[in-house]
């Protein structure tokens, strides 16, 4: 008998902040808890892990992926950020304090979810989290993640990004909004390896105005499990 999803599941887990290598860790970790529970039944559909990392860059398998880290060692060194290898799609991106980074562990499978429709989910989810503190945001058809629309003085650019990975029809990785991110460590990459393309923050388009984290938080865990949630009711 397939599981009841008419009443999902959903835990959240804070990870606050740690190294993104043991954020792997336990990405894995609650990646084989969910899959586990296909075996018994449980309603269980998706953890959501929130952490916000050490300063890090991180470099897909993509070929070129490598070639968009503009900075050297001694630059790295100096910046006192690392670099780490990732299996999640897309090509090179940064991690830091004063991002909020979550990993929605999702059983696609469940929720007859195809890896693109995720995506989508999750760009949605941020789109509604930023609207809650006044910022609207667009998807761009020729770039996954979430942008800032054209305006008089300034071109479109990015506030969250997203890459993701799915095996046996779980999602690993996930989303980064950047709300008070250090923006000077973009430069040492090619972010997303989309030259020319400017990153921005919740902190440098509303200034002040810009929330804390845990009200970030709050906002991001409602909206992303409210589409989970709905999601599993229509397939139940």
């Amino acid at each position: 008998m397939p599981p009841d999803l008419s009443d999902p599941v959903i835990t959240v887990h804070d990870l606050a902040r740690m190294p993104y290598a043991r954020a792997y860790e336990l990405q894995r970790e609650h990646h084989e808890a969910v899959l586990a529970g296909r075996d018994t039944g449980s309603p269980e559909i998706a953890r959501l892990l929130l952490v916000e990392h050490d300063p890090v860059v991180t470099v897909s398998r993509r070929p070129s992926a490598r070639e968009h880290l503009l900075a050297t060692p001694e630059m790295l060194a100096r910046h006192g950020v690392d670099v780490q290898q990732t299996d999640r799609g897309g090509d090179i991106t940064y991690h830091g304090p004063g991002q909020l980074v979550c990993y929605p562990i999702v059983d696609l499978n469940r929720l007859k979810l195809k890896p693109v429709e995720h995506v989508r989910l999750l760009e949605r989810a941020i789109i509604g989290t930023l609207d809650a503190f006044g910022l609207e945001t667009v998807q761009d058809g020729t770039a996954t993640g979430v942008w800032l629309p054209d305006a008089a003085d300034n071109p479109e650019r990015k506030i969250a990004a997203i890459g993701v990975r799915v095996r046996r029809w779980v999602s690993l990785h996930g989303l980064a909004i950047n709300v008070t991110t250090n923006l000077d460590h973009f430069k040492l990459i090619v972010p997303c390896g989309l030259a020319g393309r400017p990153v921005t923050s919740m902190h440098a388009e509303l200034g002040d105005a810009c929330p804390n984290m845990d009200d970030v938080k709050k906002a991001l865990v409602e909206r992303l499990s409210g589409l989970i949630e709905s999601r599993a009711r229509e397939r139940a």
